[in-house]
């Protein structure tokens, strides 16, 4: 079974751009990878895309090959729909697909258009990844969701507020020379504290904007990479996947992500390494309180250990094992059919050295952590520097 090479990434700036297309965004970023990789688009064998909510915000359905043209390709092309974890998706068949050896190249994306909807109607076009009988009829949103988690959460484990703001002050700090990142701007947590609630206990830092984007990669086998000379040097090497009960009433844990833990072990797994090998991790921080069930989740830390990582500087970046370099979605932005990929994105540019991050690395195997939802889907990625 071959490996898999990321050969080049692209994003666009993570923002406001109610004027652009989805598709426009797209061709961006696509052309950066391109460019990035030396793969010429005929190489490309087959498109993966994820997008969410298309049919609302651009009343446009059959995203696929719409994304292949705008990309350049004539390759066959199939779109992804996973909530936030789309693109994680895709990245994920991706990596299989050149597994099995049904394709050495394939570009996989995505790009989502939010800010032309404008607050009230993308917060309604968001709730349709909730259970929509039992959640968004009772007057569920996202905010309220994860501040339901929050709670319970700090029930459980205990954990404050300005633990919260700790988590929000550090990635505000790690976006602040990202080119692409949405918000380069410093705060403190008295900045965080002072905010307006919007779900108590959560307030404004503690939300990620919303955003418009678009991220892709051009992924090759190792004999493609080899054979045609690429400079790749960073591979994925475990993949996970998990699953749990779509409305948070039907859960068993409100203060426990298990289907972000079954998609960590599936990767872990399947890299052959474990979570004290891990160095480097962009994970899925909506909220910041979904950051703590993330490093959690992933196994970094016992349950009820996570909350004050960020407080104690563990995940800072001069912590031991830095966290959301990117600025995460809280700083750099959640244009939700991109976030899967635009992780892998940033954690291939830390690991290979060209992100302006990358010197607070402090070794060569990384994983991604994409979530759906309030984490009914997830997607886990470990990423590594081949020798």
């Amino acid at each position: 079974m071959t490996g898999v090479r990321v050969a080049g990434v692209g994003l666009t700036h993570f923002g406001q751009h109610p004027e652009r297309t989805g598709r426009d965004l797209f061709a961006e970023a696509s052309q950066r990878a391109f460019e990035d990789a030396g793969v010429p688009r005929a190489d490309v064998e087959q498109l993966n895309y994820g997008n969410f909510m298309g049919e609302l915000s651009e009343h446009q359905g059959h995203q696929g090959p719409l994304m292949a043209e705008a990309a350049g390709l004539t390759a066959p092309a199939t779109r992804y729909e996973s909530a936030c974890a789309s693109s994680g998706v895709a990245v994920r068949e991706a990596v299989k697909d050149i597994r099995n050896g049904e394709a050495d190249v394939l570009l996989v994306g995505g790009a989502e258009r939010m800010n032309n909807l404008g607050t009230a109607g993308t917060t309604e076009a968001l709730a349709i990844a909730a259970d929509d009988l039992y959640e968004v009829r009772a007057g569920m949103t996202f905010p309220a969701a994860y501040a339901l988690m929050a709670r319970a959460y700090f029930d459980q484990y205990g954990g404050s507020r300005e633990d919260l703001a700790e988590i929000a002050v550090k990635n505000h700090d790690n976006a602040l020379d990202n080119e692409f990142a949405q918000f380069q701007k410093a705060i403190s947590v008295e900045d965080a504290l002072d905010a307006p609630t919007i779900a108590a206990p959560l307030g404004l830092y503690d939300a990620c904007p919303i955003t418009d984007g678009a991220s892709a990669a051009v992924l090759v086998s190792d004999e493609y990479a080899d054979e045609h000379d690429l400079d790749a040097p960073v591979s994925v090497t475990g993949t996970g996947q998990g699953g749990d009960k779509m409305a948070l009433q039907d859960r068993q844990f409100l203060a426990r992500t298990p289907a972000a833990e079954r998609a960590a072990e599936e990767a872990y797994d399947d890299a052959g390494v474990g979570p004290r090998d891990v160095s480097v991790a962009e994970v899925h921080d909506c909220f910041t309180i979904a950051e703590v069930l993330a490093l959690e989740a992933l196994d970094f830390y016992a349950p009820g250990e996570g909350i004050g990582a960020a407080a104690r500087g563990e995940t800072t970046r001069d912590g031991d094992r830095p966290v959301n370099l990117s600025g995460g979605l809280k700083a750099k932005g959640h244009p939700v059919g991109a976030t899967g990929t635009s992780q892998v994105v940033e954690m291939t540019r830390l690991l290979r050295g060209d992100h302006p991050n990358s010197d607070a690395v402090p070794g060569d195997v990384g994983v991604t952590h994409n979530a759906g939802g309030t984490v009914a889907s997830t997607t886990v990625h470990v990423l590594e520097v081949e020798e």
